[in-house]
């Protein structure tokens, strides 16, 4: 198990180089999370959802996403509240209290995925959530140690050396933690190194003579590493140069903005500036804006209107600016958002921006399926996946956005100046990204593949933990 001091420390990214290291060897190897929490959630081969950074693991495994993979997933709807998801399907929404008690059966569901796993593959890699040393959350922990000593796990703690202060981060870890956790936890990974190793060999060195535990090795930092966000957003530092005849699209951010890995396809396009908007940030001129989901579509249409969004969509409509709204951001394209079961909140009624003739209604009974299907806008395929709570009824739907199968999905307004679509990961398959974009005002839109620029980061990671990791040792653990 891969735990680490702080979130972000590389948990994801290290047992994503691990699973496709171990593939390598010729392994039969499997990702797992315990309990996840991220809005960036992805559907599974059984028809459930897990978080993101599960799927591109078991990518790096060679391996179709499965809930097992991650049997628990909270998918926040306030400050207070979440989503339960377990074994991928939701039951319904609980505050940060009630969950809390609920935990030993969220652990009956980890320890079933568990057995599974244990029964199909011969290693399995798990990753911890946020750090094994929140004191508050020690009770009834199913995500770090709780797990480990449930499963008689060992343990690696990795440390981002990149935000400072690593050697207290790790020494102040293992300090936190009970002894028989000190015990389970057999050494550290420092990540995301730049410099000269030897400069740092004297800390390496002092740490093992501190702790008696192992160093297993340094990663490097990375530059322009691409692997799917599990919940975290930027706008990103080490994006290609731009060609000077780009297409500018921007998309707000939401309070409870949802699945906006869909949105790296575009970011990583050399003739694409694509920029976040957030609360209190100037609105820019753009060619294309984009409304992502939501997990709350409701408030989040009530921030967008308070932050000025309705009033800049209609001036950028006016002046022939494109408009596309993926699943939340698609059902605020119509008429109305009713959630008459209180899915997403309390109970009510919001009026949409009414750009496009439909009305949508929130069910208890969520849609999950990966899809196939061709756009009406260039006849070329698409392909994604569909994760929303809501049906849309209206007369905008008789001009679809897609045809998937037999039957009709999403809307494009009669000018095509406006489209909306539930299918999230559209713009992934190179084919449609670049239709897309032409529809968006690009001329001469390239072709951009991101399942190899994908690939591509889960290889350059294997191949940083491959020459930087003591590989040996961390099979012996196995």
């Amino acid at each position: 198990m891969i735990q680490g001091t702080t979130s972000d420390a590389g948990k994801s990214a290290l047992v994503t180089g691990l699973c496709r290291a171990l593939y390598r060897r010729g392994i039969k190897v499997a990702p797992f999370k315990p309990q996840n929490m991220a809005l960036n959630s992805a559907v599974t081969s059984d028809g459930g959802e897990i978080g993101r950074a599960q799927a591109l693991q078991a990518q790096a495994c060679n391996l179709s996403p499965h809930t097992d993979m991650n049997p628990v997933l909270l998918k926040p709807c306030s400050d207070q509240g979440a989503q339960v998801i377990i074994h991928g399907k939701s039951i319904g929404q609980m505050g940060a209290k009630s969950y809390h008690h609920w935990k030993p059966k969220a652990m009956e569901a980890v320890l079933k995925s568990t057995q599974r796993l244990q029964q199909q593959y011969d290693a399995i890699i798990v990753e911890g959530a946020g750090s094994p040393a929140e004191i508050n959350l020690r009770d009834r922990d199913i995500a770090n140690m709780g797990f480990a000593e449930a499963v008689d796990c060992p343990v690696i703690i990795i440390a981002d050396i990149d935000r400072g202060g690593v050697f207290a981060h790790l020494t102040g870890t293992l300090d936190l933690l009970s002894e028989s956790e000190q015990a389970r936890v057999k050494g550290f990974v420092i990540n995301r190194f730049r410099g000269d190793i030897s400069l740092l060999e004297s800390g390496l060195d002092w740490l093992e003579e501190r702790t008696g535990k192992k160093v297993f090795g340094v990663t490097p930092y990375l530059h322009g590493l691409h692997l799917e966000a599990e919940d975290g957003l930027s706008n990103g530092a080490e994006l290609p140069p731009k060609d000077k005849n780009h297409l500018r699209v921007i998309a707000p951010v939401f309070p409870r903005i949802s699945n906006h890995t869909d949105f790296d396809p575009l970011r990583l396009h050399p003739k694409v500036d694509f920029s976040f908007i957030g609360p209190g940030e100037a609105i820019p001129a753009a060619d294309l804006i984009i409304l992502p989901g939501s997990k709350s579509v409701r408030d989040d249409l009530c921030w967008l209107r308070q932050n000025g969004w309705e009033e800049k969509i209609n001036h950028h409509l006016r002046y022939g600016g494109k408009l596309l709204g993926i699943c939340g951001g698609f059902q605020m394209l119509g008429k109305m958002v009713d959630d008459p079961l209180g899915i997403e909140g309390k109970a009510g009624k919001e009026k949409g921006l009414a750009l496009l003739d439909f009305e949508t209604t929130l069910e208890k009974e969520k849609q999950l399926r990966n899809v196939e299907g061709q756009l009406s806008i260039s006849s070329v395929s698409v392909k994604g996946y569909e994760i929303h709570a809501g049906t849309s009824q209206g007369a905008a739907l008789k001009k679809p956005f897609c045809r998937v199968g037999s039957v009709d999905e999403g809307a494009i307004s009669e000018d095509r100046q406006i489209a909306g679509t539930y299918l999230h990961g559209l713009f992934d398959s190179p084919q449609a990204n670049q239709a897309l974009l032409q529809w968006a005002g690009l001329n001469s839109a390239e072709q951009l593949d991101y399942a190899a620029l994908r690939e591509e980061g889960i290889d350059r990671i294997a191949d940083a933990v491959e020459e930087n990791l003591d590989m040996s040792a961390i099979l012996d653990l196995l």
